[in-house]
């Protein structure tokens, strides 16, 4: 951790969230891992009586008020009991809470978030369909408007917690013919009749989430459960990435590290030619690569949590979160895969568990917007800051023929 970017109040906060991690149970983690639990309510229960979800929101509404920087560090802290609690930790007092604090109306806050954040509700965001994630305005889920209530039809798959929620955050079509960014609206949709999940996945990691697809057959949502405006889904998913990239990007710092550290203790006392393993520069030279990508991932989250914290241009806060998402979901991978080199035959067992981490960290880079799609927004992002700044000076005059025009053909 970087205990210097904190305050004393901050690190106060750390040793409470380090204190619901020692509680966790073992066997929770293993019987999730076994698909034996689906959804680890109590989990979610414990860590709403201890007031640690949804740290970013208003005290009047039941959280504490904090910043993305310490939103981060509770993330990361989560993350080191396994990927999957962390995701489910965060998609109901992250993702949705946040959707609701920023978009809903004082009522439906009061209905939803406080229970949410208390741990008495669970809520899961439905995006993807079984067409597609990445094409969010593609979604093919339709609402159609009924006066006092909408229609809802379509399916959401991949959903982490539909096995287990209470609501859900729904994005669907309600105007086919308009322009992809004004045809949608999202829904605050209660389960209830015409509300099907189904827990059917085999997945390769981050098992007992409650991941599963869900079917909506003309439900009737009622008009106050529109979230924002009627056609206004995209003003709701534009902030939504924020708390998606940033969140999983912290979550995966956490996620790693109990890897490194196995790694280390082991090549500290396994021994091989009369020695330390530890002593030996292929297996150090890893560890030292797997501690730099971890450290250089935490700088990058925690700057780019100032940066939100700040408030800057949202193109650039868009970049910053997508880059943030690259990076650290494919530096933790990377470590962690250091880390299994490191133990060698025994870490492709189950007598440690490096192979479970290795399994779980393999979504970070699929799921909340695959990383290639971070890479189209970064790049989009970058070229249009480009377009619209000076440079301090003209670097492409400091080379000896730069006036050698003839040479500088660009059609």
């Amino acid at each position: 951790m970087f205990e210097y970017l904190f305050s004393e109040e901050q690190l106060r906060f750390r040793d409470e969230v380090r204190d619901f991690v020692k509680s966790v149970p073992r066997q929770l983690i293993l019987d999730m891992d076994a698909d034996k639990i689906r959804f680890p309510t109590e989990f979610l229960q414990e860590a709403g009586r201890r007031n640690l979800l949804g740290c970013r929101y208003p005290k009047s509404l039941g959280g504490r008020g904090e910043d993305w920087v310490s939103a981060c560090m509770v993330m990361e802290e989560v993350g080191t009991l396994s990927y999957i609690l962390a995701c489910v930790f965060g998609v109901g007092a992250e993702l949705v809470c946040d959707a609701i604090v920023k978009h809903g109306t004082a009522e439906q806050q009061e209905k939803y978030v406080r229970p949410l954040l208390k741990g008495e509700l669970f809520a899961a965001e439905c995006l993807t369909e079984p067409r597609g994630g990445s094409d969010f305005f593609g979604a093919t889920s339709t609402a159609e408007d009924r006066g006092d209530y909408f229609l809802l039809n379509g399916q959401k798959r991949f959903i982490v917690g539909a096995e287990g929620a209470d609501f859900f955050l729904v994005y669907a079509r309600t105007d086919p013919d308009a322009k992809p960014h004004e045809s949608l609206t999202c829904f605050l949709v209660d389960r209830g009749p015409g509300v099907e999940s189904v827990y059917q996945y085999g997945l390769m990691g981050c098992r007992g989430g409650g991941a599963g697809r869900l079917v909506f057959k003309d439900v009737k949502v009622p008009r106050e459960n529109v979230l924002g405006r009627v056609h206004g889904a995209a003003a709701v998913f534009d902030t939504m990435m924020i708390p998606e990239r940033l969140g999983t990007a912290a979550m995966t710092i956490g996620a790693a590290r109990p890897a490194l550290e196995i790694a280390t203790r082991y090549s500290s006392r396994r021994k091989a030619f009369g020695r330390p393993i530890n002593q030996f520069q292929g297996v150090s030279f890893q560890v030292a690569e797997a501690a730099m990508l971890l450290d250089a991932s935490r700088a990058m989250a925690y700057a780019t949590a100032r940066a939100v914290d700040a408030g800057i241009e949202m193109g650039r806060i868009r970049r910053m979160v997508s880059e943030a998402k690259k990076f650290i979901t494919e530096s933790c991978q990377q470590a962690a895969h250091h880390a299994l080199q490191v133990m060698g035959g025994i870490g492709y067992t189950n007598v440690f568990p490096l192979e479970r981490i290795h399994r779980d960290l393999r979504l970070a880079s699929i799921w909340t917007g695959t990383n290639e799609v971070m890479a189209m927004i970064i790049a989009h992002e970058w070229y249009r800051e480009a377009a619209q700044s000076e440079p301090v000076r003209d670097y492409e005059s400091d080379a000896v023929e730069a006036g050698a025009l003839e040479e500088k053909i660009y059609e």
